[in-house]
């Protein structure tokens, strides 16, 4: 079995290298966008792309604050010494998830990949949100161990992106796929990842002494 504090430790070096790798990425390096961009071809709605670029901004912000929240609330420490901020920063979390899809909804119709593209993103944004609300009800109802275990499925969906890409590029650059069909390929196979993964976790290390 893997120790908590081992995989906390292991999950806050992923999680602060993926936020600083989103904040550099899309604000720094590239925040036009333009390389994400140009594998999107064949769109049938008409990209509008200072919108559309001000949509990604609030999405990616939005998802790092999640994904730092998150992370936070997980910390055993800070749950017990301060659960005004537990209670508070898992509020902050949820309005942020609340934000990624919306923004998540927007940006959908305009997919790589076309209109199956489309509906697997909406298909993760609604599990997200379901999982999110019921990770909520649950600690309504007292149910602190359904409730914390529903928050693990629900932070799974920060790597959304993450898993996204790295499937995208094994299929595209490691089997030659045209990246359209790679991203596809990526958008299913992270949501089958993102529904598996986290239950894996919950046996192997939540219920270990």
């Amino acid at each position: 079995m893997i120790k908590r504090k081992s995989f906390y430790i292991i999950l806050t070096c992923v999680t602060v290298l993926f936020i600083l790798y989103a904040l550099v990425k899309n604000f720094i390096l590239d925040p036009g966008a333009t390389e994400f961009l140009s594998h999107k071809t064949g769109l049938r709605r008409e990209l509008n792309l200072p919108v559309w670029l001000n949509v990604m901004y609030v999405h990616v912000a939005f998802a790092c604050i999640a994904m730092a929240s998150g992370l936070l609330n997980f910390s055993t420490r800070i749950f017990e010494k301060n659960r005004t901020f537990h209670r508070i920063n898992g509020y902050l979390y949820i309005v942020s998830v609340l934000v990624v899809v919306t923004t998540s909804g927007y940006m959908a119709p305009y997919s790589t990949g076309g209109k199956i593209s489309s509906m697997g993103f909406n298909a993760l944004n609604i599990v997200w949100l379901l999982i999110t609300i019921t990770a909520l009800v649950q600690i309504k109802r007292k149910r602190v161990s359904s409730h914390q275990n529903w928050m693990i499925r629900s932070y799974a969906f920060c790597f959304t992106n993450m898993f996204i890409h790295l499937i995208t590029a094994l299929f595209h650059l490691g089997f030659g796929l045209v990246y359209a069909t790679s991203y596809t390929i990526g958008i299913y196979g992270s949501f089958l990842l993102l529904l598996v993964i986290p239950d894996v976790i919950i046996r192997a290390i939540c219920h270990s002494k």
